[in-house]
């Protein structure tokens, strides 16, 4: 695939000169799947090694291994460590096969030094399996062997991260274990020294253990992203992308701006399935950004709508860039809670972009492309919806309260009733299907004269969403686990791509279906294939993170980096966030977004969450870890290295940094949410009810368009100065009404800390207590900390047994209350390491902080929509277009 534009602007002047033929399927090969393509023998192996690496992890998670020892008395279950010991082994002998070692290395051929690394690296992490019953007898006291294998194994990793993801990522883990090593150096600053490691120590902890390399991120690979890539790899090559980007057009095609709002919308439901902002791109971006130039959008920003919309795919649940595994598991909030606090943001995102793009279509005065004939119906309108940005909410909602019924009607409700509805459904839907013909693949370079009828497409795809419902079926209704979900939903969509096309042929009468089952064995074997192949950069990179959480528990370097940014933030919390923000896009220029993550919330998010408890604000771990996750998404379109920029400029022939910072300025609405997030928890339906969170995600749809319309200067016409300031005077507002009214009417009573135990007995049942903590630093006995915590009190009873039952054991001593070291494992015995509890001294409960009765914050709404209205009454005295 492509790209070399020498078209006609949309004003009829020719380009400056021919663009340079440039091989996108080549950009997200080299990102995602390795761009080695040997043929014969060798790429047959590669190939089966792949595909017996998606069969494994498809076998670890089933529950056939049980069966099989139960009957033949054979051992065939891997525990934890031993699948994420074989799962490093295939990541890193297919990083070998896969990805050229060096630029000028063969890329149709796997030289001799790569089968040896192959081998050695997955000779080091089959030691550990071999060795397993040993390691455990002699813990911390490692063999020549045991070093041997940890330097190779350590070895091979960086190699093969060097090949899959770059220097930048090899040189952050090197930082990481510089500092291991030497780290008790005199020529290190002494603000930053520890006591050091020692060779066997170090590689023992990284390699040996569970404590590095093959740690919770690597765990997270191999029992949960795994089986969510695969799912989307089997989907893609099923059809349902191009189903995607075919309805969009049908949908959209004929609004202003037409094709730039269908890229939105298929963007965001190839986020759905997909983690890759760059093969997001390419998938979408090649059919959508040479129809965007057609009706007059210039290359820079065809390609820029393009980035920032598969940039933000990656914010769309369930996948998130492979990020919702990993936040669940180090907050340790249920997936199914991570789903529900990211939901809102992303919507709100998208709807904003959509936004975006109608105003540029205004500014530049564009029209749709020409719609069928027949009007568009009601029922067809709402397939759109479903499929759209809006259509894991839809159909979240659908299975939740349209099937949910079924088991409190039927308790026993089986698997294989399940299966028997999954069958009837996918039967009558893939007949439906097969009185149409299939959607042909169009050339993006052709005109389109007239788009599709929506009904037309979306009616031969309707079976796609049935591996979708399993997914959400398993776990909104079933409450399995993420692992389980996917893996039910894998085995669903291996059973549509087998059987499509035969099914299809039979129902149109054909004679000779065996080329169509052929076909279909030959997609599930090329979407296992890809599946692995695009696992391959994840695994070694969830790998190679572990390096660096390895060294954060080893060191503390958290504390020693959460020191230095607080000293450079002067504790304010708006700085620190600032920073890390800049941190992130930094890490993020030569970082992938999972890794990214993994490195920045190590180290800062512990930090953010103490620094704003010591000003007052308790912010939500989530909050935190979702704010990191944002801006690592947002590096992906930073110049001078976004990939996903260079990949929709090699497609719109447009300047490859023009187009990264274009799609950066589109993005600042995704840059705006977790700053809003924080200081607003109500966005992540925090602790709100059905009718609020309704209520909060309209508001901010409506403050989030109003942002974007004061970043694009142009409303309703184009904006003047004070007109901007108005809209974000506005749109702050409306995302944070409580800000004016803690100006004017403060929140909290403060009452003494003598009263906690007295106040404590007097809340009602899982009441939530603020209270505010004083004393020693524990590194720094002079200086006098703080922290505020939530307590949560449980059911009623003397507030001395509440407090108890949160590790709060408070004594009254005169006019302080003292508090004394909670026990360990109790929910503040983390929390409270920061203070001294044994100096002279004492650690106090400063006060205790009761919600007032106020005005409700949302009557601030009232002047902030007075003030939209009189700008509205300013601009339509200008409008020279209609609005929509």
């Amino acid at each position: 695939m492509t790209s070399q534009d020498t078209t006609p602007n949309p004003q009829g002047s020719p380009q400056d000169a021919p663009k340079p033929k440039i091989d996108v399927d080549e950009i997200v090969a080299e990102a995602d799947s390795g761009s080695r393509a040997v043929p014969g023998t060798v790429g047959f192996i590669i190939a089966a090694t792949a595909f017996i690496w998606s069969c494994f992890q498809l076998f670890i998670a089933s529950d056939l291994p049980i069966w099989l020892t139960q009957t033949t008395g054979i051992n065939f279950v891997f525990n934890n460590v031993e699948a994420r010991n074989v799962h490093l082994a295939f990541a890193l002998i297919l990083v070998s096969f896969a990805y050229p070692l060096y630029k000028g290395a063969p890329k149709n051929a796997v030289p001799w030094y790569d089968w040896l690394l192959a081998a050695a690296g997955a000779a080091a992490c089959l030691y550990l399996i071999l060795v397993k019953e040993s390691l455990v007898m002699r813990a911390g006291l490692p063999t020549v062997w045991d070093l041997t294998f940890s330097v190779i194994g350590m070895s091979c990793l960086a190699i093969g991260v060097y090949r899959s993801l770059g220097l930048p990522m090899l040189v952050v883990a090197g930082v990481f274990l510089t500092y291991t090593f030497f780290g008790n150096q005199p020529w290190m600053p002494d603000v930053i020294q520890w006591r050091g490691a020692s060779f066997g120590k170090a590689m023992w902890h990284y390699w040996m253990q569970t404590e590095g390399v093959f740690g919770v991120a690597l765990a997270v690979s191999t029992t949960m992203i795994f089986l969510f890539v695969l799912f989307g790899s089997l989907l893609e090559r099923a059809g349902a992308g191009y189903y995607f980007i075919k309805l969009a057009f049908a949908l959209l095609g004929h609004l202003r701006g037409g094709p730039a709002k269908a890229a939105v919308l298929s963007s965001a439901a190839s986020g759905l399935y997909s983690g890759s902002s760059i093969a997001n791109v390419v998938t979408t971006g090649t059919f959508t950004i040479p129809l965007m130039k057609k009706t007059g959008f210039k290359p820079e920003k065809a390609g820029a709508v393009e980035v920032a919309s598969s940039t933000n795919g990656q914010l769309t649940p369930p996948v998130m860039g492979a990020a919702a595994f990993l936040i669940a598991e180090f907050t340790g909030i249920s997936y199914t809670d991570i789903l529900k606090h990211a939901l809102v943001p992303a919507l709100i995102s998208y709807i904003a972009l959509i936004y975006i793009v109608h105003l540029e279509a205004l500014k530049l005065g564009l029209k749709g492309m020409q719609k069928p004939p027949s009007t568009v119906t009601v029922a067809q309108k709402l397939i759109g919806f479903l499929t759209g940005f809006l259509g894991l909410a839809a159909l979240g909602a659908v299975v939740y309260f349209g099937l949910g019924w079924i088991k409190v009607a039927f308790p026993g409700f089986g698997f294989w009733t399940g299966v028997a509805l999954f069958l009837a459904a996918y039967l009558f839907l893939i007949s439906v299907a097969a009185k149409r013909p299939d959607l042909e693949v169009d050339d993006p370079n052709a005109e389109m004269t007239e788009l599709p009828r929506p009904g037309d497409v979306a009616i031969t795809g309707y079976y796609f969403l049935l591996p979708i419902v399993v997914l959400l079926w398993c776990i909104l209704i079933e409450r399995l686990s993420p692992a389980f979900s996917a893996y039910w939903a894998t085995l669903s969509m291996i059973f549509v791509v087998v059987t499509q096309h035969p099914l299809k042929a039979m129902f149109r009468g054909a004679s000779d279906q065996a080329d169509e089952w052929r076909r279909g064995v030959e997609d599930f074997v090329q979407g296992m294939i890809a599946g692995a192949r695009n696992m391959i950069p994840i695994a070694v990179a969830t790998g190679v993170a572990g390096v660096i959480i390895g060294t954060v528990s080893l060191t503390g370097a958290h504390q020693v980096v959460g020191d230095f940014v607080e000293f450079l933030s002067g504790g304010s919390l708006i700085l620190m966030l600032l920073l890390v923000a800049v941190m992130s896009l930094l890490l993020g220029l030569g970082l992938p977004t999972t890794a990214n993550y993994i490195v920045v919330s190590s180290l800062m998010a512990p930090v953010i969450v103490s620094v704003g408890a010591s000003q007052g604000l308790v912010v939500p771990l989530i909050a935190v870890h979702l704010f990191v996750f944002y801006f690592g998404i947002l590096a992906d379109d930073t110049p001078p290295v976004g990939l996903a920029a260079f990949a929709a400029s090699a497609i719109s022939g447009g300047d490859p940094i023009k187009t990264g910072l274009q799609g950066f300025a589109y993005d600042i609405r995704t840059a705006l949410l977790p700053f809003l997030f924080i200081f607003n928890t109500e966005l992540l339906l925090i602790d709100v009810t059905l009718a609020k969170a309704v209520f909060v995600f309209i508001v901010g749809v409506i403050a989030m368009m109003l942002f974007a319309a004061a970043t694009q200067g142009y409303f309703f016409a184009r904006s003047r100065w004070w007109e901007t300031i108005a809209l974000l005077l506005v749109a702050f507002t409306l995302f944070r009404p409580g800000y004016w009214l803690d100006q004017v009417d403060p929140r909290y009573e403060f009452r003494p800390g003598t009263e906690l135990i007295e106040i404590a007995e007097s809340m009602p049942a899982d009441a939530r207590l603020r209270v505010e903590i004083r004393g020693p630093d524990f590194d720094n006995l002079d200086e006098i900390t703080q922290t505020t915590v939530l307590l949560d009190l449980g059911e009623e009873g003397p507030g001395a047994e509440r407090l108890e039952r949160q590790g709060i054991l408070v004594v009254n001593e005169g006019d302080e209350a003292v508090l004394e070291e909670p026990f360990a494992g109790t929910p503040f015995f983390t929390t409270f390491q920061m203070f001294e509890f044994y100096g002279d001294e004492f650690v106090t409960v400063d006060n205790v902080q009761l919600e007032r009765e106020r005005l409700p914050k949302e009557v601030f709404y009232i002047p902030a929509l007075l003030l939209l209205g009189f700008v509205v009454m300013m601009q339509r005295r200008r409008q020279t277009v209609p609005a929509f």
